[in-house]
């Protein structure tokens, strides 16, 4: 049942007291959810818990959401990113009524008598309108996923180290009986992953991009090791990625893993003739380039003679993963260029020219029009990467006429979207 519109400007009229309380509220939240209903540890990311991402992340949903309540077709690129994921990781329907009631708790912990009996029921019928749209949404995904909704096992078949912190793991079906094809995928999208994480007692999921073209017998996924250092706040407690360093450390060939259907909605949709005709320019830094090698490994998988501009950042040749697989692209493939930014390159490790062509952070104004496709107003611009460095080159892109609906990006972790 949709709101009133008295509710929808009830809501409206609260957004000033989330943009305040928000990250109390959504604090007070997942605190007393957790601790009350353990079982939702297995669900909720734990890093992003510690470090105050998931609470961050939710309050500036909320306050979303209160700001466009009468305009929620707003929203719906940041719905889909929420639904994609939630498939990911198989969330229930009835895991919503549990979140409802501890979201009303807490708002009512936190505001107290602010929280108006006419207030609470404003937020309770809206946090049901938004419940049932993403629970119909999801239950599409859930249909289109091959018959594919639960967890299946996967066996690691082959760990390949790509550089100093990013390493390929290779799974295929721990029965093949049961999945004697895998599942396609959208060029872009990413799995699911979930094992027992002894040091916490309790699984985890994490989100990994394909970083191949798709292949009926294994999906592949490249993992960076993540320390869960703040580069900003160096003083600030570590949080290390618990999921990536036990796959690093202690997962080896034969072991095996969870693994969901693949989702996302940051993908090159290969389906669409048109797509297949556009330019394509895939900018990324560090470990994004991950989704954006499933692009161009697929583009090439399928023959493509679609202009494809590759331009890439990294810290150091160390740590520059496919480096050679890309350079053998540029050099063979006549639609592909390549640009590649090193920060600090040594010189007994790589050759200007070759394994890189510009030294310092990516700056698209050492790049030509031609590199960037900027005369093409077709080109598609995919940008994945941390969160500062896609609004840095978003930003860039715009300020050179690229229109916002032709950029796409990627957001990891909590799916925050940065602001250019």
């Amino acid at each position: 049942m949709p709101l009133t519109s008295d509710q929808a400007a009830i809501i409206q009229q609260t957004a000033p007291i989330l943009k305040h309380h928000g990250y109390t509220l959504t604090t007070r939240f997942y605190e007393n959810m957790l601790n009350e209903v353990p079982s939702l540890n297995n669900v909720f990311n734990r890093t992003n818990q510690l470090n105050g991402a998931q609470a961050r992340a939710l309050a500036g949903s909320l306050l979303a959401y209160a700001s466009h309540i009468n305009d929620l077709g707003a929203l719906s690129p940041a719905v889909e990113q929420i639904c994609q994921k939630h498939a990911s990781v198989y969330v229930q329907p009835e895991q919503y009524d549990v979140v409802g009631r501890y979201l009303l708790g807490a708002m009512k912990e936190v505001l107290g008598d602010a929280l108006t009996p006419k207030i609470q029921a404003a937020w309770e019928a809206a946090y049901k309108q938004l419940a049932d749209i993403m629970i119909k949404r999801e239950a599409q995904i859930y249909e289109r996923s091959d018959g594919w909704t639960i967890w299946h096992d996967f066996v690691i078949s082959k760990k390949i180290k790509e550089s100093d912190v990013i390493t390929s793991f290779y799974l295929e079906p721990r029965d093949p009986g049961k999945m004697a094809r895998l599942p396609s995928y959208l060029p872009g999208q990413y799995i699911s992953v979930k094992m027992n994480v002894p040091e916490l007692g309790i699984l985890q999921a994490r989100q990994y991009s394909l970083s191949d073209a798709p292949n009926p017998n294994y999906y592949r996924i490249s993992v960076k090791k993540e320390k869960g250092v703040d580069p900003f706040d160096p003083g600030a407690a570590a949080n290390p990625g618990y999921i990536s360093n036990i796959l690093h450390e202690t997962k080896q060939v034969g072991d095996v893993l969870q693994v969901s259907h693949p989702a996302g909605e940051f993908f090159l949709d290969v389906r669409n003739p048109e797509e297949k005709k556009v330019p394509v320019i895939l900018i990324s830094a560090g470990v994004g380039l991950t989704p954006l090698l499933s692009i161009i490994n697929t583009l090439v998988a399928e023959d493509s003679e679609q202009p494809v501009t590759w331009i890439h950042a990294t810290r150091s040749s160390s740590v520059h993963a496919f480096r050679r697989d890309i350079r053998t692209l540029a050099e063979y493939r006549r639609n592909v260029r390549a640009h590649v930014f090193i920060k600090n390159p040594k010189d007994d490790e790589v050759v200007p020219g070759d394994d890189y062509q510009y030294k310092g952070r990516m700056n698209l104004d050492k790049l030509d029009r031609q590199d960037l496709l900027l005369d093409r107003n077709d080109a598609k611009y995919f940008i994945c990467g941390p969160e500062r460095f896609m609004a840095d080159m978003e930003k860039k892109l715009r300020d050179l006429g690229v229109d916002m609906e032709r950029i796409k990006l990627e957001l990891f972790g909590t799916g925050s979207t940065p602001q250019a």
